[in-house]
């Protein structure tokens, strides 16, 4: 648990190459001063909540692997906003939690459960975006349907801008944690169950509580700061 601890902080540091490798397991290990195997079991642990990859003889890297949309969500982020992207996330993510509902396995509502209890006590707002994606990533994974995968990598990735991750930040406050790990159960809940309208519904509901919030926190900004990114982002 404790080698664990120390690759999330590691991770969260930015300390790493430019392509988002980590050190080998063999330097890990001289780092933090334990066995290869607790090193490996650590990494394991992290694969499986989608906060690292593998690459066979290539190593161990930050997030998932690169997708072909990568060029093309750089392209559409200096053409869309944050609250056009929640849009477009309406529109595909219930849909991914109704095949999931119908296709999850159950050591992956396991993971989803641990998923959003890590959310939940997450104690900084990176680390809370860092939950919150691997949540909703497993959920799309989940589903098992490509063409909808894709799409949403494509939404996963334009949501990364930093300036928007700031934003996101900054609508969340104690009282919408505690509003979005319920509605986080009860996402998972109707999945655990198999209910597809349920699971739909609840996503639905999820998403537009965040939706609000954000509206709001970008209303708020551009009249408190009169920030001009803020104000560009509620122009359309």
């Amino acid at each position: 648990m404790q080698v664990r601890s120390q690759l999330l902080a590691l991770i969260k540091s930015g300390e790493w190459r430019a392509d988002g490798q980590l050190p080998t397991e063999r330097a890990l290990s001289e780092r933090f001063d334990v066995g290869r195997r607790h090193v490996r079991q650590a990494l394991d642990a992290l694969e499986a909540e989608g906060l690292v990859w593998r690459r066979q003889g290539k190593g161990t890297f930050i997030g998932q692997p690169a997708d072909p949309m990568g060029d093309l969500a750089a392209k559409i982020t200096g053409e869309t906003n944050a609250l056009e992207v929640m849009e477009a996330r309406l529109c595909i993510e219930p849909e991914l939690a109704a095949l999931c509902a119908v296709r999850m396995l159950s050591d992956e509502v396991a993971r989803l459960r641990h998923l959003a209890q890590r959310q939940f006590e997450a104690t900084d707002a990176q680390a809370t975006e860092l939950w919150d994606g691997a949540l909703h990533r497993l959920i799309a994974q989940c589903a098992r349907n490509r063409p909808l995968l894709t799409a949403y990598a494509l939404l996963d990735k334009i949501r990364s801008n930093p300036d928007w991750v700031t934003i996101r930040a900054r609508a969340r406050d104690g009282a919408s944690l505690e509003v979005t790990h319920s509605e986080h159960l009860a996402i998972i809940d109707a999945i655990g169950l198999g209910h597809a309208d349920a699971a739909r519904q609840a996503m639905r509901d999820h998403l537009e509580t965040r939706f609000k919030a954000l509206a709001g926190e970008i209303d708020r900004a551009v009249k408190t700061e009169g920030n001009t990114f803020f104000a560009a982002e509620t122009e359309t």
